[in-house]
């Protein structure tokens, strides 16, 4: 199956998908090894780190974006993002790792009812060009 979606930072990943049922902070909500350490989100203890992570959006404070740079620098960031709704903060700690480091994390963004469909625990592919962006299983 493909589900199309607009890019808001290009890239290609290949992950298993990790589904939040909450929106995340970067900053306070994960560790330096991309685990959520928030003892109050659904999903705490999960890794993070080379997962597709599908989330409604981030919630929170301005710093994660630099968290964010920060655990794509280190290789503990998701391989990929897929949002139902547009994020900044989540965009700008993107576009700062690809400025800095050279490394792409594609963000997604697909509205519902597309992103309820895409399934929790499988691999996906996500291609993010100028065409256009797509996540398929």
């Amino acid at each position: 199956m493909m589900i199309h979606a607009e890019v808001l930072t290009s890239g290609t990943a290949e992950g298993f998908t990790t589904r939040l049922t909450e929106p995340l902070s970067f900053w306070g909500g994960t560790d330096a090894r991309g685990r959520i350490v928030d003892p109050r989100h659904p999903q705490y203890g999960a890794a993070l780190a080379g997962c597709v992570l599908v989330m409604e959006s981030g919630c929170g404070s301005s710093s994660s974006s630099s968290v964010l740079a920060e655990q794509i620098r280190s290789q503990a960031a998701p391989a990929a993002i897929v949002l139902a709704r547009p994020d900044a903060i989540v965009v700008l700690g993107a576009i700062v790792a690809s400025e800095l480091y050279g490394l792409d994390v594609p963000i997604l963004l697909v509205e519902p009812p597309g992103h309820t469909k895409i399934p929790a625990g499988i691999v996906v592919r996500v291609e993010a060009t100028r065409g256009g962006g797509a996540i398929s299983w």
